[in-house]
């Protein structure tokens, strides 16, 4: 029988080491610290520091931001769990010089700069160009909507709000009654008592939080030339309801815009909407004023740079500032898809577009179906009966739009109606309605039109095949390898900082394998 030193690993050891011999060159622990300490101007965050003359000596910003970087280089958000790692983990230990901020400090760093935390990004940019890692001939921008820390359920108009006030009223008002019908009981009562009391004062708080909201908050309007009220949301009001591929969500919409050669963000913002067409405008200003403020590009609205997006960006307003301002762009409508002749077998590979959801919806006759006479303004269904127009109107500048309904005596007895309507019986009731379809027609020449002869060429579809491959890989990074499935904290200005920690993360591991060595 062989025999063996022993040995235990639950032993405690007194160990000497030197803290810059644990940092090795070619890691990203490595070029984080070196990066930070010779390269990066912290001045920003001097000024909310007031203890010049005397107080307690503060952590170096330098040394809070070292471990929050690296720390979500490993997937760990948690600031309790920071703490924790500075303490045993010995890479933490040499990056913090072996203090241990608490977790109160690191939770309020994160939150309290996000100014100064743009002003980090921007010079960290300023490295990735200056080490040749950004190419000037592509920018990908999209969108990764991720919840905040904001309950779905405390959202809803003021209409909404004032209803569900109203409903905790009358709750706490039964809660009122039972606690005095049972006040005047024998003592073996006592426990129902006191839940009806308890029940009573947590219903007021919520009923306090809603009334105050209303009465302090002013209701949130939408985007567009008519803005609609959109649902509030007392928790955090700058968050949003967003659909997404996992359900509804009350978060935010981290865009980046990525250039194509190394993968570098140059621009990180996130916004409290669901919809992304409004957000071109700023992303696209944003990255011109930083690129002419730090020389790295004289225009972005120059027409050297291809911009990419997908097409949940395209609008005709979108189109009508790229082509105003002659920007190199390749945003696709929705039925980009559909005008490819590559995609013309799709359907009958992979199934038509109206198939059964998670919903349950059922596979119906899709609208290309029909026959639509845009001179006549006239549509005929599969079974060859005339629909009537409902309705005709702008459906968006420059475009029209034609609705049809079959007529409720020609569905009912239409032999495919359980193939063409997802409820045939509603066509069975007097109240009901046939089959509905439209058609949205250019009513002239527009910017819409100068865009999708743009990407419906040969050239625009070959530089919009690179937009995934561009962006998405550093949503990936970002998601899955650093683990960033929500954002901790609230308000647009906190949770745009975040962001822009973790596509600082994202740049700094760039410098990493692709940059040259800082020392």
């Amino acid at each position: 029988m062989p025999q063996f030193k022993p040995y235990d690993y639950n032993q405690d050891a007194m160990v000497v080491i030197n803290f810059e011999e644990q940092i090795q060159p070619g890691t990203f622990e490595f070029t984080l610290h070196h990066l930070i300490d010779q390269h990066i101007d912290l001045s920003v965050f001097y000024e909310k520091f007031n203890n010049d003359e005397g107080g307690r000596k503060a952590y170096d910003p330098a040394i809070l931001l070292k471990i929050i970087l690296f720390a979500y280089s490993k997937g760990i958000t948690s600031s309790r769990e920071i703490q924790w790692q500075c303490e045993h983990n010995i890479i933490f230990k040499a990056l913090s010089c072996d203090s241990v901020p608490h977790f109160t400090r690191i939770a309020q760093f994160v939150s309290a700069y996000p100014d100064a935390i743009e002003s980090v990004f921007e010079q960290v940019l300023l490295v990735c160009d200056q080490q040749g890692l950004l190419g000037h001939e592509l920018l990908a921008i999209d969108g990764c909507k991720m919840p905040s820390d904001a309950a779905k359920t405390h959202s809803g108009t003021h209409n909404e709000l004032a209803q569900k006030s109203a409903k905790l009223r009358k709750q706490i008002q039964h809660y009122i009654k039972e606690h005095q019908r049972l006040d005047a009981r024998k003592p073996n009562e006592k426990a129902r008592k006191q839940r009806a009391e308890q029940a009573a004062v947590t219903l007021y708080k919520q009923y306090k939080r809603i009334n105050d909201f209303l009465k302090t908050t002013a209701p949130r309007m939408g985007q567009g030339k008519k803005p609609k009220e959109v649902k509030s949301n007392i928790t955090d009001n700058e968050s949003a309801k967003m659909l997404t591929s996992k359900g509804t969500i009350q978060g935010y919409n981290g865009i980046a815009t990525v250039d194509k050669k190394h993968q570098i963000v140059v621009d990180a913002q996130a916004f409290g909407e669901g919809a992304e067409h409004h957000t071109l405008k700023p992303v696209l200003n944003c990255v011109d004023k930083r690129f002419k403020r730090l020389g790295i590009n004289a225009s972005v609205f120059n027409g050297n740079v291809v911009v990419t997006a997908d097409t949940g960006f395209s609008n005709e307003a979108n189109n009508a500032f790229l082509k105003a301002h002659k920007v190199n762009a390749y945003i696709p409508d929705n039925q980009f898809r559909q005008r490819d002749p590559k995609f013309k077998d799709q359907k009958t590979k992979y199934g038509k577009r109206h198939q059964d959801t998670a919903k349950g919806q059922k596979a119906v006759i899709p609208a290309s179906e029909f026959h639509f006479d845009p001179k006549k303004k006239t549509c005929v269904c599969p079974a060859g009966k005339s629909m009537w127009l409902h309705h005709e109107g702008s459906h968006e500048p420059g475009r029209i739009k034609y609705s049809f309904e079959g007529r409720l005596t020609d569905c009912r007895r239409c032999p495919i109606k359980h193939d063409c309507m997802r409820n045939p019986s509603s066509a069975d009731t007097r109240e009901g309605h046939g089959r509905q379809v439209s058609f949205t027609l250019a009513a002239q020449r527009n910017a819409t039109d100068w865009m999708k002869r743009r990407v419906d060429s040969p050239h625009g579809k070959l530089i919009y095949s690179h937009r995934m491959s561009v962006v998405e890989p550093v949503f990936g990074n970002i998601g899955t390898n650093k683990r960033l499935n929500r954002f901790t904290l609230r308000g647009k200005n906190k949770v745009q900082g975040q962001w822009r920690l973790y596509c600082l993360v994202h740049n700094i591991e760039k410098i990493a394998h692709y940059g040259q060595a800082l020392h």
